[in-house]
């Protein structure tokens, strides 16, 4: 007779199995809370970094440009076209900057960023004719292209890789107040200390916070290249996910740009008061930052083209609410534009990183950024003569030129792409 086979329990037999994956389960989740927490610091300091160059730079002519105009006896037009040219260097620059990231990460060219700014700040606090003015914008405009976001989300790519969305999304949660924090202390110099002092105070700043922290916390990179000895510059193809990105931000930025000039003034035209307008204006910050809390807590879980639509559709929202209530509603609008642009800046990190990888991420970055730039520039220009010609109306511009970039959006594939 034969004797009976003993059969262990199942459970048995799947414990072995179930340890592993536990063991395996666990070892991921102890490596990605370290990824965090070396992470931090990192976004602490880039996020310091960036709240200090865009206060000093980009968010300056807004409070500047006028006392600034009236020194040198010319039309603040004349600021703000110089600050429009600093715009396009800063595009011409992004793709050779970006490439320079790849080489050698970002602890060099963000650093090149202080002293560069600086500079560019206490020329313009030196100024005393349009050509010294425009000298120093230009100077500005080539610490911009080093060292804002562009060149931060290039220098996270070539440390983090395909794990740095994270890190992009904490950088501009902090960056995200630095209109906040940059009008009233330049308002408060200009009051106190006159502008030409608030220059150099700004030029200190990076001095002494800006370039230690980016040089400090900024770690060298594994495998970086000297540029002299560097290999040949690598060849992207324009194909056309690389057009249709260019456009979406193109288009996007375009919107984006045109509203931080004119916001109040389009509100005013669909019928706000200006209180109202003024009002409505201060909730785009906490929008922008209340967005990119969501962003960077539920809408993780998704691939960033989703999140990067949903952005898109904003804008046009809140203009169709104006559009019906009238003036009234302009703190609605305030809130969907403001949500839907705090998407966006994060997006123009971690969409193309997703799609293509990291590798020859800062090169890629800066050839899909440079329209965008470019459009910033023209866009305050361009959106000043339509709200001349169509009033409120042009509203209907701005929710067209976001709902295009929402249709390139949906000819993407969201799968990422083999290096």
């Amino acid at each position: 007779m034969l004797a009976p086979v003993l059969t262990p329990p199942s459970s048995w037999m799947q414990k072995p199995n179930d340890d592993v994956d536990a063991g395996k389960n666990q070892k991921r989740q102890d490596q990605r809370e370290d990824m965090s927490q070396r992470q931090l610091p990192i976004i602490l300091a880039l996020g310091t970094t960036q709240t200090l160059a865009w206060a000093s730079s980009y968010y300056l002519p807004a409070i500047l440009a006028d006392p600034i105009a009236r020194d040198l006896g010319v039309s603040s037009n004349w600021i703000f076209g110089a600050f429009s040219a600093s715009l396009v260097i800063s595009a011409m620059l992004g793709p050779r900057i970006g490439r320079q990231i790849d080489l050698v990460g970002g602890r060099q060219v963000l650093s090149a960023s202080n002293l560069t700014i600086a500079a560019g700040l206490v020329l313009l606090g030196f100024s005393s004719s349009v050509s010294m003015m425009a000298l120093a914008w230009l100077v500005i405009g080539i610490g911009m292209a080093l060292g804002l976001y562009d060149a931060a989300f290039a220098a996270l790519g070539r440390i983090y890789g395909t794990e740095a969305r994270g890190s992009i999304t904490g950088i501009t949660l902090m960056a995200g107040f630095a209109s906040t924090v940059g009008w009233p202390l330049t308002a408060w110099g200009l009051a106190h200390i006159g502008w030409r002092d608030t220059c150099f105070a700004w030029a200190a700043a990076h001095i002494l916070i800006g370039l230690p922290l980016n040089l400090l916390m900024m770690p060298k990179v594994k495998g970086a290249k000297d540029a002299g000895t560097a290999a040949a510059k690598p060849h992207i193809p324009l194909d056309r996910t690389m057009i249709l990105l260019a456009f979406v931000f193109a288009a996007a930025w375009t919107v984006t740009g045109a509203m931080a000039v004119h916001f109040p003034r389009i509100l005013e035209a669909t019928g706000a008061t200006p209180v109202e307008a003024i009002a409505a204006g201060a909730l785009i910050g906490p929008a922008q930052v209340g967005a990119r809390v969501l962003e960077a807590s539920f809408l993780s879980r998704f691939h960033p083209l989703w999140s990067t639509r949903l952005a898109c559709i904003t804008h046009p929202i809140g203009a169709a609410i104006v559009g019906v209530i009238g003036g009234a509603a302009a703190g609605a609008f305030a809130l969907f534009h403001g949500s839907g642009n705090g998407v966006l800046t994060i997006a123009r990190g971690t969409l193309p990183l997703s799609i293509f990888g990291p590798k020859d991420f800062g090169y890629r970055l800066g050839i899909i950024g440079a329209p965008a730039r470019m459009a910033q520039a023209v866009a305050p220009l361009a959106f000043g003569l339509l709200i001349d010609f169509m009033g409120g109306k042009v509203l209907i511009v701005s929710s067209a030129l976001s709902l295009a970039a929402l249709a390139a959006l949906f000819l993407i594939r969201p799968e990422q792409r083999p290096a």
